[in-house]
């Protein structure tokens, strides 16, 4: 049997509409849920025209570490910020949080200016390394920082008992975070992000250090807050996962956003080569391929053959039918996201580094 495989189409869009009857209830839901798309949705985050730069060493050289950098999020969406290290996503990050003031340009939030504090209310943030206090247990430590937003007691423990159930926590719950594994500190971060319900989450490599295992959970656990109306900045390395799962991707480079737009928009439909395992294959059946015919390696009993983009996969399959070679498997190889990356930061990096 011939298996068909379709790799590397990306989703058009992640957008969503839950039944509140049906979800279970991560927030107390501050905004309404997404109406039409993410397109026409309220705007929670606008970055327009955001510069910065830091002056470094004994010689205070200038380094421009965010470059004329502008985009927007919608509400209930998931925004990917990627770029290689050094492409200015945490000091972009730092100047959305208010912890580093941009040089030039705004940025807003929920129609109102980043440097209102009460906006702080608003954002939940897991960084990169979170620092947690390792002698508290995870009870105690969403307590802690439950009452830091002036929480009452009886809502702290509502509420962490609440988040360490959505975070596969319970079993730990009066265990030290300093013998939690790295998993378990990660997912002890995330739940310490949203103990004050936010309405704008902001993750920074949430799945920095994880198994694959640990991965998928941090995975279905983001889009769980998406499907609760939560907004979600997701900034990562791992490009598969920001692939499946966020709406919208932003590439940084060099201080500078080189890419922005939904996955469909950035990564092309197009073919690049098809990948074909057969059996029976003789150099004499080349011919037949003619210049479509792109590589051949042997593999154990099989051929793998690589085949042009522009190839007719269906035609192929009846040639080969005719004269004897039996297909194993075929399968289209389009870009991926990791393509996209690859290709906007391909230019070697100067002497500045961002941060």
């Amino acid at each position: 049997m011939v298996r068909y495989f379709q790799q590397g189409v990306p989703a058009v869009c992640h957008i969503y509409h839950p039944d509140p009857r049906t979800q279970p209830s991560i927030g107390r839901g501050r905004c309404d849920l997404r109406q039409g798309t993410a397109m026409n949705s309220p705007e929670v985050l606008r970055v327009d025209d955001v510069a910065k730069t830091f002056r470094t060493g004994f010689f205070r050289k200038r380094v421009r570490a965010v470059k004329s950098v502008s985009f927007t999020i919608h509400h209930g969406e998931i925004f990917g910020l990627i770029g290689p290290n050094g492409a200015g996503k945490s000091t972009t990050i730092k100047m959305l949080l208010g912890l580093v003031r941009p040089d030039r340009g705004s940025i807003s939030m929920f129609g109102q200016t980043a440097d209102d504090v009460s906006l702080r209310d608003r954002i939940g943030y897991l960084p990169e390394n979170p620092m947690l206090y390792e002698h508290l247990t995870a009870v105690e430590l969403l307590d802690f920082y439950g009452g830091l937003f002036g929480m009452p007691k009886r809502k702290r423990r509502e509420r962490s008992a609440e988040l360490l159930e959505l975070v596969g926590l319970s079993h730990a719950l009066d265990r030290p975070v300093a013998k939690f594994s790295k998993g378990m500190k990660q997912r002890a971060g995330i739940a310490q992000a949203l103990i004050n319900d936010p309405d704008l989450v902001i993750l920074d490599e949430p799945q920095s250090g994880l198994d694959p295992v640990g991965r998928h959970e941090i995975r279905d656990l983001v889009l769980q807050l998406r499907r609760s109306g939560k907004t979600i900045l997701f900034c990562s390395h791992i490009l598969p996962d920001v692939q499946d799962i966020c709406d919208r991707v932003a590439v940084m480079h060099r201080g500078e956003l080189k890419d922005v737009g939904f996955l469909h928009e950035l990564i092309g439909t197009e073919t690049l080569y098809y990948e074909v395992y057969v059996g029976g294959w003789r150099n004499a059946h080349r011919e037949l391929l003619e210049d479509a015919l792109m590589e051949v390696v042997p593999v154990g009993d099989l051929t793998r053959l690589q085949l042009s983009g522009d190839t007719e996969p269906e035609q192929i399959l009846r040639t080969f039918a005719e004269v004897g070679v039996r297909v194993e498997s075929l399968q289209p190889h389009k870009e991926s996201l990791e393509d996209v990356f690859m290709r906007d930061t391909a230019d070697p990096p100067n002497s500045d580094v961002a941060v």
